[in-house]
């Protein structure tokens, strides 16, 4: 019975693959990816690159700002 059922499978999708729907999935693809571009939208992948580089950032500021201070109270006194 799973044979069976295997075989329709690979049947359905032999059939689906030399199909219009291939083409019209791909298309659908491409329309949503230049939308979400257009949105000003980014992958995943994309944004957690962004994260770790705000987070340098953060990091070197932080460092800046402490480094100013300690400047500025020797300056003082």
């Amino acid at each position: 019975m799973k044979d069976k059922f295997q075989n329709i499978s690979d049947k359905i999708r032999e059939l689906l693959k030399n199909s219009p729907i291939e083409d019209m999935e791909n298309n659908i693809n491409a329309l949503i990816k230049n939308k979400c571009t257009d949105l000003g939208l980014v992958s995943r992948e994309e944004f957690d690159v962004q994260t770790e580089v705000l987070r340098k950032t953060r990091e070197k500021l932080e460092a800046m700002e402490k480094a100013l201070a300690e400047y500025e109270t020797k300056q003082s006194k």
